[in-house]
Order: C-alpha cells, then structure tokens, then sequence
C-alpha cells in the first residue's frame, strides 16, 4: 500500500471515530499545523492597539516562548496591558467568552485578571484580540504552590452557576478548532496521533497504537457534578502568579463550565507524590468543594487524560521534527504507574 493510500485510511478511520465528514476529517489533520502555529506581528498589534483604544502604546513583548501570541503592551499612558492576538481559527465568539468569564469572576471578587476595558475584545488581522490588565507579582512560593492552587480551584469551584460563564470548558485548546469541553482535549489528542501516523515505523508501530487505543477510552469525565472550570490551572507562571493581596488566576482561555474532577484531577497529577503537598493540596480544597464516592473513584481514570493529551501532543511534535518514525520519542508525559500511584495517594489524603 502506498503512503497516499495508507493517509486516506488513517483519514476514513479519523472521521469514523471523531464523528466528521471525510472532508471535514481531511482538514482537521491536514490543516493541524497551521492551526497550531501563530505568531502574530507586534508592530502590527501595537499599532492596531493605539488605533481601537487610543493609547499611548510604546512596545509588545512576547511572555512565553509556549504562548507566542501572548504580548506585554508597555504603554506611555498607563500601566501595561496584556494583550491575546488569537489564531485566525478561533472564533472571536471564544474571545467573547473569556471576557464574559472575566467579567463574572470580577462580580464575584475571584483572583484572576481582569479586563483592561470594558470592549475588551476586537478585530485584527482576521482574528481576535482580547485585551487585559497586566497583573504584576511573582512565581508561586517554593513548597506552598500546591495548597494555594488547590484553594484557588476550590474556591473557582464552588462559585455559584451564572449563565454568562456557562460555555462548556475544561479543554487546554492549543488546537483552536478543539475548545469546550475535556472531550476536546482527547479529540485533539486523537489528531495529533493520525496526523503522523503513517510516518511511524513499524519497530514503534505497538506502542503507538497502544497509546492511540488509550486516548480513545479515556475517561472525559461526562456525567460527574459540574463547576466552572480553568481548564489548566497548574503550579506554574503561565497559569498564576502572587500579588500583594495573594495569588492570581490568569489565562482563562480553556474556561468554561465541566466536570470539576478535570481540573481537580490535573492539579493532583502535578504533585510527584509529595505526601505534604498532596495532603496540603486536598486539605485547601475541600474547605469550599467536598468530591463525591463517584468522583474519587473515577479519579484515577479522569486523571489519566490531559497526560494522554500531552503525550499525544509531544509524540506529534517530535516525529514532525525528527523524522526518526517514533525512535526516539521521550515519554515521560504518560506514565501509568505514576497516574495510578498519585490517584491512590490523592484519594487517601481525603479519607484521612
């Protein structure tokens, strides 16, 4: 069979499985990377900022070599602001949504960032911008971040439902055709897999496999009690920072409404089996969100998944750029036996 033959199948099997139209699985894998890459031009931002708002704005510098389209607006009249370009591929409607969410956790005092103008999101360059108040502070302290991330999750959980913060939520959304809901996250997981692969060897051919069959069973934690989600609200500076009145929320473009186990679960995963960080992480908790027999016991499974999305993610990333048919694949996103162990030692923690 012929590399052409073999895609056409891999894309027959993609639609089948994701629910798409050929044509509609065909764009999906062949377009990924384009989706995936975006770096808007800072000049052109700087001056579309100074035209839509009429600011005095003097420089755009990128914050994250991860988030290219993420830029500081150092401005001569005022403090600086955060501005999002989004990818062409976001709908502004996702933009629209980030801001409604802002605009509630403002209502109800939540620490996160907050909107630098009230019509916050415009049109550049055929995307989105979204803009905000850039919030000063520093990393998480070492030896607290898993405490204070778990009373940030746990008091995002417990806010009451409002219908302006209702989208679905919960997906990391790198691909900006894969928002909404932690299924998102395992379909986007899905296509990073079938977009290489007929360019893995058949020496690795079983344990992409494996991992392919293991993104398609993963638990996306439909049915279990909801909340308003961050959607990647891990101990790091992309996702929080300490300012003087305490730790802040930022980036809240996978928000929305989900399963709270999702975001819960993510956390957890993150604590490499620190037993006083875990204890502290789950004591912070559940002073707002109390988890249900249910939840726990799905806990392992649902905690399994944004790792599947990772391992996905960098399998894709490093056959793309080393052409090596899988060799040399390092994969220390998805480890069962770490997963297993942080789940039983997370549910201990709450049964203490």
């Amino acid at each position: 069979m012929t590399r052409h033959a073999s895609f056409k199948k891999v894309v027959r099997r993609h639609a089948e499985q994701t629910g798409q139209r050929y044509t509609e699985a065909l764009t999906d894998l062949e377009g990924l990377g384009a989706r995936m890459d975006h770096m808007p031009a800072a000049d052109r931002l700087l001056a579309h900022l100074r035209d839509r708002y009429e600011i005095d704005a003097t420089a755009a510098t990128k914050l994250s070599p991860h988030a290219t389209y993420v830029f500081r607006i150092d401005r001569n009249d005022g403090d600086p602001w955060i501005a999002r370009a989004f990818h062409p591929a976001r709908p502004r409607a996702g933009a629209e949504g980030d801001a409604a969410i802002l605009r509630f956790l403002e209502r109800h005092d939540y620490p996160a960032e907050r909107l630098a103008v009230d019509d916050a999101v415009s049109d550049f360059d055929g995307s989105s911008v979204l803009v905000t108040r850039f919030v000063e502070g520093e990393p998480l302290p070492k030896g607290s971040e898993i405490a204070l991330m778990g009373d940030l999750l746990g008091r995002l959980h417990a806010l009451p439902y409002d219908e302006s913060a209702s989208r679905p939520g919960g997906a990391v959304g790198d691909d900006p055709s894969r928002e909404g809901a932690p299924r998102q996250d395992l379909l986007a997981a899905l296509s990073f897999l079938d977009a290489v692969d007929t360019k893995v060897s058949a020496a690795h051919r079983q344990r992409f496999e494996q991992l392919r069959d293991q993104v398609r069973a993963a638990d996306d934690g439909h049915g279990l009690p909801e909340a308003l989600l961050h959607g990647c609200l891990l101990a790091s500076p992309d996702h929080v920072v300490v300012t003087g009145q305490g730790p802040a929320a930022i980036h809240w473009m996978g928000s929305g409404r989900g399963p709270r186990l999702a975001d819960f679960a993510y956390l957890m995963w993150g604590t490499w089996l620190n037993e006083e960080e875990i204890d502290a992480g789950v004591n912070a908790y559940r002073r707002h969100v109390e988890l249900t027999d249910e939840e726990l016991d799905r806990l392992e499974a649902v905690m399994r998944m944004r790792p599947l999305y990772l391992m996905a993610y960098t399998y894709r990333r490093h056959v793309e750029r080393h052409h090596d048919g899988g060799a040399e694949v390092d994969w220390k996103w998805f480890n069962p036996e770490y997963i297993h162990a942080a789940a039983a030692a997370t549910r201990a923690a709450f049964r203490r």
